[in-house]
């Protein structure tokens, strides 16, 4: 049969109504071609799970006026850094109320679906609690999905389906991930009376706060933990990579709890109820693990292509211009007629091009380093920064001078010169590969 004169045919189908599904769909609508998006949840964003936080500049350049409409929680204007030991903590704040936001919190099942909703509006049809069980592929190129029901095809899919994306592994564009390249995150949403969110953040109606935290029930351990406040609500939760749970015998949930009984973070979500709990896998290899971005027929997008810049906690801001990137090659070859891996190599072009594959590459090192010195950087150091802090704000009639001599000396003789040299040429070399090379 003529592909032309098949049923359920449209140009292009993408699969996965996240944020870079969605962007990928809008791009093509909005020029005129047909796009049908296929969500496995109930409604878009109903299977979504993220820290808290979106980004105002990579949001306007899908939706150029998004906080007219869009369902938005706090504009953040503080960013909070807490390192935390068994029951002490240092943290560090950085504070600015910019005048245009650089980025908001949101709750994703509600703005997905507003996403979702203006995706409509420009003629993207959505289809909801459908799941895309493989690929139909004809002559070693991609041409539509088999789902549970039937099947559909296009000239071209987008993969939007997430950070296990079977259907890239289907064509071999995607390997398994290994435990050390994933993590799992866990999150609570704690409802508190907005008043008290004011008075424990230090905020002013509709602003934010976020923290990012080291250590505390996570020392030692490849994880992070954060805090994200909302309207009514605060996010809390933390993600550690896969292979950290196997080895340490312990479940996310537990991390959690532990981390909620912090002393510097229990009082901050005292009283509050929790009305919701999710889990969810992020990709954490960065640039080494970026798989093939296309083929014949097809392009990865989002988490499904590895695309998350965990220095920096961004995830949604890499989603969306890779989905938006994605839409404008497919709408090239879509004037072209022309669907072939050449023609969709464009896409895989221009993320490296964009800020994207630059950011990730600067980091490159990231990961393998802090794999060999976790023990080291999220445990050792972290104690003695708040050592540090514990001795410079005493006041117990012991010299400073001797005070300062002796924290040197214990912390020469704790790590050695070979602990010591290797920290730094790490260091070194984690600068060099960011800076320089």
């Amino acid at each position: 049969m003529d592909e032309y004169l098949r049923e359920n045919r449209t140009e292009v189908i993408v699969v996965g109504a996240g944020p870079a599904g969605i962007s990928a769909a809008i791009t093509v609508a909005r020029a005129g071609y047909e796009v049908i998006l296929i969500e496995r949840g109930k409604f878009a964003g109903s299977k979504n799970m993220f820290g808290g936080a979106i980004y105002a500049s990579a949001v306007k350049e899908i939706f150029p006026d998004f906080e007219k409409s869009a369902p938005l929680e706090r504009k953040n204007i503080e960013h909070k850094y807490a390192i935390l030991g068994d029951n002490d903590s240092t943290i560090v704040s950085y504070r600015k109320n910019h005048e245009e936001a650089v980025s908001y919190t949101v709750i994703r099942g509600k703005f997905d679906r507003w996403m979702a909703e203006e995706a409509k509006k420009e003629g993207v049809i959505l289809v909801e609690e459908t799941v895309v069980r493989e690929l139909l592929v004809e002559d070693e190129k991609v041409v539509g999905v088999k789902t549970e029901l039937e099947d559909y095809y296009a000239d071209i899919v987008i993969l939007a389906d997430g950070v296990n994306s079977l259907l890239a592994k289907q064509i071999g564009l995607r390997d398994d991930i290994e435990p050390k390249d994933v993590a799992i995150s866990v999150k609570e949403v704690i409802k508190l009376d907005k008043d008290k969110i004011n008075d424990r953040f230090l905020v002013n109606d509709d602003e934010g706060c976020i923290y990012e935290i080291f250590g505390g029930s996570m020392l030692g351990k490849l994880g992070l933990g954060f805090i994200y406040t909302n309207k009514d609500s605060v996010s809390i939760g933390l993600g550690v990579t896969l292979d950290e749970f196997t080895k340490a015998k312990i479940k996310p949930y537990e991390l959690l709890a532990k981390l909620k009984e912090h002393p510097a973070i229990a009082p901050l979500i005292s009283g509050g109820e929790t009305v919701e709990y999710s889990a969810h896998l992020i990709p954490e290899g960065g640039y080494k693990k970026i798989p093939t971005l296309s083929g014949a027929g097809v392009m990865i997008v989002g988490d499904a292509a590895m695309l998350v810049n965990n220095m920096h906690w961004e995830g949604t801001n890499l989603a969306m211009i890779s989905g938006k990137l994605a839409g404008e090659t497919a709408v090239v070859a879509l004037s072209k007629k022309d669907y072939s891996e050449d023609a969709l190599a464009r896409y895989q072009d221009s993320v490296e091009k964009s800020f994207i594959t630059k950011d990730l590459y600067a980091y490159r090192e990231l990961m393998d380093i802090m794999h060999d010195k976790k023990d080291v950087f999220l445990d050792v150091y972290l104690r003695k920064v708040n050592a540090f802090f514990e001795m410079f704000t005493s006041a117990n009639g012991i010299p400073k001078r001797k005070l300062y001599r002796d924290f040197i000396w214990n912390f020469l003789k704790e790590r050695g010169f070979k602990g010591l040299c290797s920290d730094a040429w790490a260091v070194v070399k984690l600068i060099w590969s960011v800076l320089i090379r």
